[in-house]
């Protein structure tokens, strides 16, 4: 059997193949997978993010959120992890929290829009009981890697000049794994 970190590690892999996926497509280089266990049950990665076809909606956690409908209801959702390369934003995590998924796993810090930091109280009531056990910095620099590399390209401009993009660019293989560790906001 593995050992959580491991789990934690190997899906998170998963998660990243959907990024490089993402960045391939000319996509912003998101990737989710959400599972029970071991099991990967339902996916997304990030669409819709170029010029001509911005859709904030096509969020990677939004299509795995909705893969996970189609199949069903599922027995204790609580039981599930949502693995994501990118911290949540609001709109996904409120999404995630209602869902009833009892865990997110996330790789790298949406310094300029994550929205799992926020502390239980500044919530609406709705929300203060609903949410899952937030995890951070798993795999963070392989997911780093893929915002520079999203970002160096001028081709690319969603958020391009952004706090997110300066970030990710100003980030350097030594910098200290920042967000890593479990966080318990609820």
């Amino acid at each position: 059997m593995m050992s959580r970190e491991a789990v934690n590690e190997a899906l998170m892999r998963k998660a990243l193949t959907l990024a490089e996926k993402a960045l391939m497509a000319g996509e912003f280089p998101v990737g989710c997978v959400i599972a029970r266990g071991e099991r990967v049950v339902a996916e997304g990665f990030r669409r819709n993010s170029r010029p001509g076809s911005l859709n904030e909606l096509d969020h990677a956690e939004m299509g795995a959120l909705g893969r996970l409908a189609e199949t069903g209801p599922h027995e204790n959702p609580g039981d599930l992890s949502i693995f994501t390369t990118l911290e949540p934003c609001l709109m996904c995590f409120g999404a995630i929290a209602l869902s009833g998924i009892g865990r997110i796993v996330y790789a790298y810090e949406d310094v300029m829009g994550g929205g799992s930091g926020l502390p239980a109280e500044a919530l609406a009531p709705l929300y203060q009981n609903s949410g899952p056990v937030v995890e951070g910095g798993v795999l963070r620099l392989e997911s780093a890697a893929l915002f520079k590399k999203y970002f160096s390209d001028p081709a690319h401009s969603y958020w391009k000049d952004s706090l997110l993009a300066r970030h990710a660019l100003g980030l350097g293989p030594d910098e200290k794994k920042a967000g890593s560790g479990r966080m318990d906001f609820f």
